[in-house]
């Protein structure tokens, strides 16, 4: 029969490239390290690391093996931390995937706040502006703005933003302020690359779209943000990118008669994540840190 100590051992060594190393990790003697995994393969009935003097190598079956290894571990660790959180604790590894842009502008604070709430999580935050699959991307939970339309996912709203067409005070003096859609279609655009380059406006009970021509695509928000501050054109924001800009005047926002499609800030998990009480708490902790409505919507 498995033991769990066994299993431990062999994606530790994994892990750490080495027995030695391993042992070490796990504050353990080298030989015990060496016992447990020989238990396991026994336990098996397949070598699943092929020992030399130099180095350890993945068999075929511990290829097959530790992916399966390393989910019973992680059910582990979430096992544990839902016995935590019915006691009223959380504890455990977090592993959060989110936007570069967002991330670097509002997340530092909120974060610390949520740490200092629950010392025992032990939090991993990744940024990343390509789409990421929050049912199997490695994540326990993925910040993302945008419509989530998945049914393997829970989706929690923790903010909304509106988003706004801007420009510099410098490119409206040159080219001049469009009034109007048609106006607007002579101007020049800075567009987010990871999603439709359309920009879409509220019109009645439907939506006019447009396609602008674009002077650059760029797939994060602080660099476009950055090329509309520099004149380069004109681009379509949420306001938790140019909030400050707006308020000093940096950034004029350009009025053309109808609102810009809004976003919506969600945190998204998969439906039977066994983590869920860590990641729900992280949302409720981020609402809180964010207000309602958030800061960057405040007058």
């Amino acid at each position: 029969m498995m033991k769990l100590d066994g299993i431990t051992a062999f994606v530790a060594t994994v892990d750490q490239t080495s027995i030695s190393a391993a042992a070490r990790r796990l504050g353990l003697a080298k030989s015990v390290v060496s016992e447990r995994l020989a238990e396991l393969e026994r336990a098996l009935g397949a070598t699943l690391l092929q020992r030399s003097t130099r180095r350890l190598t993945l068999t075929s079956a511990g290829e097959a093996f530790l992916p399966r290894a390393q989910r019973i571990l992680r059910e582990m660790e979430e096992a544990a931390a839902e016995i935590d959180a019915r006691s009223g604790k959380l504890a455990g590894p977090l592993r959060i995937s989110a936007p570069v842009g967002f991330g670097i502008l509002h997340l530092g604070p909120a974060i610390a706040r949520f740490l200092q709430e629950h010392p025992g999580i032990e939090m991993s935050l990744d940024l990343d502006d390509r789409f990421v699959d929050a049912a199997t991307g490695g994540f326990d939970a993925v910040l993302r703005h945008g419509a989530i339309g998945d049914g393997r996912l829970i989706a929690r709203r923790l903010a909304t933003s509106r988003r706004l067409l801007v420009a510099a005070p410098s490119y409206l003096a040159e080219h001049g302020k469009p009034t109007s859609l048609t106006e607007l279609e002579g101007h020049t655009a800075i567009l987010y690359a990871n999603r439709s380059g359309d920009w879409r406006f509220a019109a009645g009970s439907g939506w006019t779209v447009m396609r602008p021509r674009a002077a650059l695509r760029v797939n994060n928000g602080i660099v476009m943000r950055d090329a509309v501050l520099a004149g380069l054109g004109l681009a379509m924001l949420p306001t938790f990118f140019l909030h400050q800009e707006i308020k000093t005047g940096a950034l004029i926002e350009v009025d053309i008669g109808w609102p810009a499609e809004g976003a919506e800030l969600f945190l998204t998990y998969p439906r039977d994540h066994g983590a869920a009480s860590k990641i729900r708490a992280f949302g409720d902790s981020l609402r809180r840190s964010f207000g309602d409505p958030p800061y960057w919507e405040q007058p």
